[in-house]
């Protein structure tokens, strides 16, 4: 009996199970339809929304279009209005504001180079048309307020202005005129008085306000920025090589040609050559090395233009100078002319390092030679001077007889002579040194010797001209007697110096 209630009881259980399961298929089949139905509607959602969607995208595109349309609209629309602004800044032109009107060219230059790499903007092609015109008009105008201010504030500088600029003791005596060749004041320096000159102090003069080279240095780089260096070139020099051979004429330089000297009365001409050292001193260390920093000042940064500039400005003054030592070392020599030519060799000499540097560039080459060739014909010159000398007075024939046997005008003549050569006698070694690299103390003392040497032979031949042999010797013993105390004292003189 409890075997078939246990079955009963199973079936029953399988049945249930069976029931269920197939209730469960159901519902997990309405589950499927609803989900299936789910993803239709959401799939035909999707289709209904991609326009949506593709219109939202495009419009937010346009947007973003529109943004970096109105960005670039104001960029340039900005550089439209710096244009603008530049360009009534230089209708007005530069001379109520020269600093604004440089900045508004400055403007401009970056308002043609911004249209000039964005040409796909319609109208860039007329902006930069009209902007470089402008451009042109503005550069024009720039180098008239160059020109204008350069010669404006060029002006000659007065000799008194020079003098004061000088050393104290350079400067010209109370008279107002420059001191003269042969006054102790201004006689060729000695040993003692050459290291003097040598730290003396020279204030350069001033040739154009300090306030106005900044603007001058200003216009001079715009239109070198612009491609008129030929203009600013030509500007320059015309200006400034106007004012400095006016200002070397107040001074008193003239050329003079070798007939004009060889007309002239020594005194005169003495005077000139006296007057022609000076000057080539406040030439050479205030007038061109003042022209020097000027240059530099103005076109500094256009290095192209700065030294042919400079040689431009100079080269005529300095040919000015120059000829007139030319002339005096090829005019006839004579004894007397020694000690200028040693004066004007020394000038030569001591502003040497100067003229190498000032004119130490390669256009100014051409007057660095003239310098140098003037001083080795100096040079030239005055050796030729000592031979014609000691042979003159070795053949001096003058028929002067001295009765009573005193010393001879030859004599102190030549005594005198020597003198004055040793107060040269650092300018002799020198100028010894131009031909000759053997001891210069040694060719010193052979010129001395055999000048001496020149003039006792003469005075032999002097002394013949006595009948009495008695006033023979007597004519003899007192000349060197005078030879012989004239050095003594000399000697003695330059120790008590020294």
């Amino acid at each position: 009996m409890g075997v078939p209630q246990t079955m009963e009881a199973l079936r029953e259980r399988a049945d249930f199970i069976k029931e269920s399961l197939q209730k469960s298929q159901i519902i997990t089949d309405n589950m499927a339809a609803i989900l299936g139905s789910f993803d239709h509607r959401l799939s035909a959602l999707e289709t209904a929304m991609r326009p949506t969607q593709i219109r939202t995208h495009s419009i937010r595109r346009a947007h973003e279009n529109i943004d970096k349309t109105l960005k670039a609209a104001e960029v340039i629309l900005s550089q439209f209005d710096l244009t603008r602004k530049a360009e009534a800044k230089i209708l007005r032109g530069p001379h109520e504001d020269l600093e604004s009107y440089l900045e508004a060219i400055d403007q401009l230059r970056s308002n043609v180079k911004f249209f000039s790499s964005n040409k796909s903007f319609k109208s860039s092609d007329g902006v930069l048309n009209h902007a470089n015109q402008l451009l042109a008009k503005a550069i024009s105008k720039l180098e008239e307020e160059f020109r204008q201010l350069l010669t404006n504030y060029s002006k000659p500088v007065e000799p008194d202005r020079l003098f004061e600029c000088l050393p104290n003791s350079l400067r010209p005596s109370s008279s107002g005129s420059p001191r003269k060749h042969g006054d102790d004041s201004t006689k060729s320096p000695t040993e003692h008085q050459g290291k003097s000159l040598e730290n003396a102090i020279y204030t350069l003069p001033t040739l154009i306000p300090p306030r106005i080279i900044p603007l001058l240095h200003d216009l001079a780089q715009q239109m070198a920025q612009a491609g008129h260096q030929q203009q600013l070139f030509r500007i320059y020099r015309d200006t400034r090589a106007s004012v400095l051979e006016q200002s070397v004429r107040k001074l008193g330089v003239e050329r003079l040609s070798k007939d004009d000297v060889q007309k002239m009365q020594w005194e005169v001409l003495e005077a000139k050559i006296g007057n022609w050292i000076h000057y080539m001193r406040i030439a050479v260390k205030l007038l061109f090395a003042g022209e020097k920093k000027l240059c530099d000042q103005i076109l500094d940064g256009v290095d192209s233009l700065r030294d042919q500039c400079y040689a431009e400005v100079t080269v005529n003054s300095v040919s000015v100078l120059l000829s007139f030592g030319e002339s005096i070392a090829k005019s006839k020599r004579s004894p007397e002319k020694l000690f200028v030519l040693l004066d004007m060799y020394e000038i030569m000499r001591e502003l040497h390092s100067e003229i190498e540097l000032l004119f130490g560039s390669k256009a100014c080459i051409e007057m660095r030679d003239s310098a140098s060739s003037l001083t080795k014909r100096l040079a030239q010159t005055a050796q030729e001077t000592f031979c014609d000398f000691e042979e003159a007075v070795e053949k001096d024939a003058t028929k002067t007889a001295v009765l009573d046997g005193t010393v001879h005008p030859l004599t102190s003549y030549v005594i005198n002579y020597v003198k004055f050569l040793f107060d040269y006698q650092s300018t002799l070694k020198q100028l010894f040194q131009e031909f000759d690299a053997s001891d210069p103390d040694a060719q010193l003392a052979s010129v001395t010797t055999r000048i001496m040497q020149a003039l006792q032979n003469n005075l032999d031949g002097k002394s013949k001209q006595y009948r009495d042999p008695a006033l023979t010797q007597l004519f003899l013993m007192n000349n060197i007697h005078y030879i012989v105390r004239s050095v003594r004292r000399f000697v003695l003189y330059c120790f008590c110096v020294l």
